[in-house]
């Protein structure tokens, strides 16, 4: 039986951004942006909303259900800005800093189901940024890795869900807040800048990944969820590797 998400991590793990312009055709529409939910094995439910700062867990077992006010104190802002991901100078490089290392500080005690639509956030993320990136790199080299992070999250994304429909586990419909200000920093770079910007935000994003999804391979509350992350460690690593050699070249 799954336990219930405890409400703070709900609270970070669903703050969807501003809804990204773009739709990511894998994600699913039956479910509102900001709602994420899991029934694993038919024994209880666990449901967050992200409403207003307000999150709602619901419980095992025949067990009540508790409401959780404003929800501040124990989760990170992870919306960072145009300018977060990655770093930058000044005061906007530290407190994107200090957010990415709350985000990813939460991975130790995620939930299986706060994991998969984490997951499937961060396949949003590479399949946009991808997309965008075939067609305005200048580089050859960029542009055809950027199609490969189309190809290669776009079949992850489809493998997560076979593994998050059995459990009740809906996947988001729009990019975490921490993705989106990834995504975001791309919108204005062209030439040689956005080649760059590009090739050091999946450096960042597939280091994050990793982290996550080594967690999972190690201990998951579910087989199945421990038996994704075990099998796509090894694509992950393969992509930091390549980015971190492609992003030396076009700097």
């Amino acid at each position: 039986m799954m336990k219930a998400i405890p409400s703070f991590l709900v609270a970070s793990a669903l703050l969807l951004g501003t809804a990204c312009s773009s739709t990511n055709p894998d994600t699913t529409a039956s479910t509102p942006a900001g709602t994420g939910a899991s029934n694993a094995s038919g024994a209880g439910t666990t449901s967050g909303t992200a409403d207003a700062g307000t999150t709602t867990s619901g419980s095992a077992a025949g067990g009540g259900t508790t409401t959780a006010g404003s929800s501040t104190s124990g989760s990170a802002d992870m919306s960072g800005g145009a300018g977060s991901a990655g770093g930058g100078a000044g005061a906007g490089g530290t407190a994107a800093a200090a957010d990415m290392t709350a985000f990813m500080g939460t991975f130790a005690t995620m939930e299986d189901p706060v994991f998969l639509m984490t997951a499937a956030s961060s396949n949003m993320l590479e399949i946009q940024a991808g997309q965008m990136a075939a067609q305005k790199a200048t580089n050859a080299e960029v542009r055809k890795f950027a199609q490969m992070m189309v190809s290669h999250h776009t079949t992850a994304n489809q493998q997560l869900k076979a593994v998050a429909t059995p459990l009740g586990v809906t996947m988001p419909q729009a990019m975490m807040p921490v993705h989106q200000a990834m995504a975001d920093r791309l919108m204005n770079k062209s030439g040689k800048n956005f080649d760059e910007t590009y090739m050091d935000m999946m450096e960042t994003a597939h280091k994050m990944d990793i982290a996550m999804f080594e967690v999972k391979s190690k201990k998951a509350a579910t087989p199945s969820v421990q038996e994704l992350a075990t099998k796509t460690l090894p694509m992950l690593r393969s992509h930091h590797t390549m980015a971190d050699e492609l992003e030396d070249k076009v700097d």
